[in-house]
């Protein structure tokens, strides 16, 4: 049964037998928390084997989209595989609608990953269930299955294109990035960068001692890499492994002497103290970024810290606590994970002041070393408050400026 076909839809084809038929989502701003300024990329993949394979599917609401590339290139109906690498709902929403209507002889994923899928939607479809080394014969050629669990889900997978050298790594090496170009290299080196490691920041951060464990494997597996297709963004083809060699970096969340200095503010006393803080690191030698969270997104300040070396945090007190912002903030990056920080928290109060307590206390939480006394400003700070925040800033430098020395 062929999907109707729609104008502009088209596969494009990456290989001599993979076409990609994904989706572009030109108006995505939000992925569970993470503005997605760009918007991002479905990425699905048709292999001309025997049998014919569709590597992951898309977004359900893109479906239409996904099943038009396919039909530019075959009969959909001739698929008669479907490997599902991560069962997360932006590449498997469209599943169950491409099931019912192309009937293939088999679904494949993980162990982990088809018990995902019968979770997800209840459903009657046999999946097979494929371990980590295992190879799916494509006639001529092969998938070659490698396990990635908790990258980022216990589900993932990596699915590798034997003659082709083609690893379709699911969410791993992605960022996301709409785009009318399908390759990194045509794509200007600064947002590839840049969207690339706010994605590693935001998604992967948490589990960098599983990549870290990863990228040690890859040599030994024996796969000629030679394109690495991720489901999100566009496909790395000239020096594919130099981002796996950025994974490797971000993972070790190496020290630096950059600070990240994160507030919020009510009446711009915290703001205040703030500026002086990051004076004193400037003036110091650190190099300050500071992050008013009016307009500062958290999952922008969790791409700053993936390669800093001190995180500072500031927040007026409002009913005995900290800003909402401010602890929207920390909620979200304790989560992360984030390592290898030292840190200090300031704020001003009116009258209760716990505001400042309860930062400090979670930096502990997160294991973020304290490396100068907090400073809480009653109302607005006055030149010795400003002089006190300068200091801080100033110690936090130093701090930074002995660890690097080591």
């Amino acid at each position: 049964m062929e999907a109707e076909p729609k104008a502009g839809f088209r596969a494009l084809k990456i290989t001599d037998r993979v076409y990609w038929v994904g989706a572009i989502d030109w108006g995505l701003r939000d992925f569970h928390g993470y503005l997605t300024k760009r918007g991002t990329t479905y990425n699905a993949f048709l292999v001309l084997a025997e049998p014919i394979t569709l590597v992951d599917t898309v977004k359900a609401a893109h479906v239409d989209e996904m099943m038009a590339r396919i039909a530019s290139v075959i009969d959909p109906s001739q698929i008669k595989c479907i490997v599902s690498n991560h069962a997360e709902m932006d590449h498997t929403g469209a599943l169950p609608q491409v099931v019912a209507r192309l009937r293939p002889e088999m679904v494949v994923a993980s162990t982990m990953g088809a018990k995902a899928l019968q979770q997800h939607f209840h459903w009657h479809q046999p999946v097979r269930a494929v371990k980590d080394g295992e190879r799916l014969s494509l006639g001529d050629t092969g998938l070659r299955f490698v396990e990635t669990r908790m990258l980022h889900w216990p589900d993932s997978m990596f699915a590798f294109l034997e003659d082709e050298g083609v690893l379709f790594s699911n969410d791993a090496f992605g960022m996301h990035l709409a785009s009318s170009e399908r390759f990194v290299d045509e794509i200007e080196p600064g947002v590839i960068r840049e969207e690339a490691a706010t994605y590693y920041a935001n998604i992967l951060m948490p589990f960098s001692g599983l990549v870290t464990k990863l990228v040690e494997r890859l040599p030994g597996l024996g796969l000629d890499v030679r394109l690495i297709a991720p489901d999100h963004g566009p496909l790395w083809r000239h020096e594919p492994l130099q981002v796996v060699q950025w994974y490797a970096q971000w993972a070790a969340q190496p020290f630096t002497r950059k600070a990240v200095v994160a507030y919020d503010t009510m009446w711009q006393s915290t703001e205040k103290m703030a500026r002086a803080v990051a004076d004193g690191l400037q003036g110091g030698g650190a190099r300050a970024v500071v992050m008013p969270l009016a307009g500062s997104h958290r999952s922008n300040v969790a791409a700053e810290l993936l390669e800093a070396g001190a995180l500072l945090v500031g927040s007026p007190t409002m009913n005995g606590e900290v800003y909402p912002r401010m602890a929207d903030l920390l909620t979200y990056l304790r989560g992360l994970k984030p390592r290898n920080l030292i840190g200090a928290a300031f704020g001003s109060y009116g009258w209760g002041g716990e505001a400042v307590r309860h930062l400090q206390q979670i930096l502990e939480e997160m294991k973020v070393e304290i490396a100068a006394e907090a400073v809480r400003v009653q109302y607005v700070p006055d030149d010795e408050a400003l002089a006190r925040c300068r200091e801080l800033g100033g110690r936090v430098a130093a701090r930074l400026q002995e660890l690097a020395a080591r």
